[in-house]
C-alpha cells in the first residue's frame, strides 16, 4: 500500500479538491476503512486465492463474482501500467517507456521464483520508502513557512464534487489491502492472520499518509501542489532542501517498483482463481511444481502489463484504475452484508458506506475514465452471457 501512488496522487487529487485536500484524503480513507473491514471478515470465512471473486461468488452469484474478478484484473493490470511508468519517468524519463517495460520484466521474474523471496523484497523496498517519507516530513516541518495555517485551511475553491473525486484519485494509494485477501491460500492460519493483517496494514498507511500530505500541503499549498510534477520534490524544493530531491527522486523509483511488484502479485492470484473456474483460459490455472506459483498467470499478466505500458499515459492508468478496483471493492460490501452474526457480520453502517461510497466515488471520477470503465465491465458482462450461453 505504502507505494508510487503517494509520491504522484498529490498533484491531481490538489487539482480536484483545491484547499478541500485533506477532507478528500479523509473521506478516502473512511471508505478505504469500511472496505478493508468487509474484506477482512471474508477473507477469514474464505482463505483461498482470489479474494473478491471468491467472496462475490459465494455471497452473491457466480455473476457478480465473476464481475469483481473481472474489474479486479483489468484495473489492476491498469494500475501495473501505471507504476511501472512511473518508474520510468523519475528513473530515466528520456526513455520512459523503454525503463517501464524492463521494471515489468524484472518484477515479474521475481515474482516467478516465489512468494517467500517476493515478501523479503517488498519488506526491503517499504523500509526504504518509509526511510524517505519521512525525510520529506521532516524538512517540510523544519521549514513550515508563515502561511502554512493559511495553506491549511478549507478555502472556497473546494466544491463537493472536487472533495469527493479527490477522494477516489486517492483511493488509488489506498487500495492495497486487497493484495492481501488474493493470497489466501499461502498464508499461515489465514483466519487469524488476514483478518488482522488488513485494519493493521491499513491504520499504519493512513498514519503516514495524513503526515505526508499535510507537510506537502504546509509549505507548497494547494495551488502549488496542484501545478507539480512531482509533488514531493517540489516540496522538498518549496522547504529549502533541494539537496533532498535525488533522494525523494530514488525514493520514488523504488516505491513504483514496490507497488509493481505487490500488484503483479495479487492479479495473478485472482486469474488463477477465474481460470480455475473457466472464466479465463484454463491454462492460467498452471501452478509451478517447484516454486508453487501460477506461473502460466504471472507471464500472462507480465505480458499484457509490458504492453500497456510502452503504449499508454500514466494519468489515464490511474483513473481507469480507480474505477474498477472501486467497483470491486462496492461488490466487497455487497458480499460482506450477506454474512451472518455467527459469521461475524461488519456493522451494518460499513457495508452499507463502503458500498454507498465505493459507487459515489466511482461516479465523480474524470469523464474519461468513467467511459472507459462502464465500457470495459460491460465488455466484461457481455463475455460472461457469451459463455454462459454457450455452456
Amino acid at each position: 500500500m505504502i507505494g508510487a501512488g503517494v509520491f504522484a496522487v498529490l498533484a491531481p487529487a490538489a487539482q480536484a479538491a483545491g484547499s478541500g485536500l485533506l477532507v478528500g484524503l479523509a473521506v478516502a480513507a473512511v471508505v478505504a476503512y469500511c472496505n478493508a473491514t468487509s474484506s477482512a471478515r471474508l477473507a477469514a470465512l474464505y482463505p483461498v486465492s482470489g479474494g473478491t471473486y471468491v467472496y462475490g461468488r459465494e455471497r452473491l452469484g457466480e455473476l457478480w463474482g465473476y464481475l469483481a474478478g473481472w474489474c479486479f484484473v483489468v484495473g489492476k493490470t491498469a494500475s501495473c501500467a501505471a507504476m511501472a511508468l512511473t518508474v520510468g519517468v523519475y528513473a530515466w524519463p528520456e526513455y520512459a517507456h523503454a525503463v517501464a517495460v524492463a521494471a515489468v520484466v524484472a518484477v515479474t521474474a521475481v515474482n516467478y521464483r516465489g512468494i517467500q523471496k517476493s515478501a523479503l523484497v517488498t519488506r526491503l523496498i517499504v523500509a526504504v520508502v518509509l526511510a524517505v517519507l519521512a525525510a520529506v516530513v521532516v524538512a517540510a516541518v523544519s521549514s513550515t513557512p508563515d502561511d502554512a495555517g493559511e495553506h491549511l485551511s478549507l478555502g472556497s475553491d473546494a466544491t463537493v464534487y472536487g472533495i469527493l473525486q479527490a477522494a477516489a484519485l486517492m483511493f488509488f494509494a489506498f487500495a492495497g489491502y486487497a493484495r492481501i485477501a488474493t493470497l489466501g491460500e499461502e498464508v499461515r492460519d489465514p483466519a487469524r492472520t488476514i483478518a488482522k493483517a488488513i485494519p493493521t496494514a491499513l491504520g499504519i498507511v493512513l498514519v503516514v499518509y495524513v503526515a505526508v500530505a499535510v507537510a506537502a500541503l504546509a509549505v507548497v499549498g494547494p495551488a502549488g501542489l496542484a501545478d507539480a510534477t512531482a509533488p514531493l520534490v517540489e516540496t522538498v524544493g518549496v522547504a529549502g532542501v533541494p539537496g533532498l530531491a535525488p533522494v525523494v527522486q530514488v525514493g520514488a523509483v523504488v516505491a513504483a517498483i514496490g507497488s509493481l511488484l505487490a500488484m503483479v502479485l495479487g492479479v495473478s492470484r485472482t486469474t488463477l482463481a477465474m481460470a480455475r473456474d473457466g472464466h479465463l483460459p484454463r491454462w492460467l490455472a498452471a501452478v509451478h511444481p517447484q516454486h508453487r506459483v501460477p506461473h502460466h498467470a504471472e507471464v500472462a499478466i507480465g505480458v499484457v502489463v509490458a504492453v500497456l505500458a510502452a503504449t499508454v499515459d500514466v494519468r489515464s492508468a490511474i483513473g481507469f484504475s480507480s474505477f474498477g478496483v472501486l467497483l470491486y471493492y462496492a461488490i466487497a460490501n455487497a458480499s460482506a452484508a450477506t454474512l451472518s452474526r455467527d459469521e461475524q457480520r461488519p456493522a451494518r453502517v460499513v457495508t452499507t458506506l463502503g458500498l454507498v461510497g465505493c459507487v459515489v466515488l466511482a461516479a465523480t471520477l474524470p469523464i474519461g475514465s468513467v467511459v472507459a470503465g462502464v465500457v470495459v465491465v460491460a465488455l466484461g458482462a457481455a463475455v460472461y452471457a457469451v459463455r454462459r450461453g454457450l455452456r
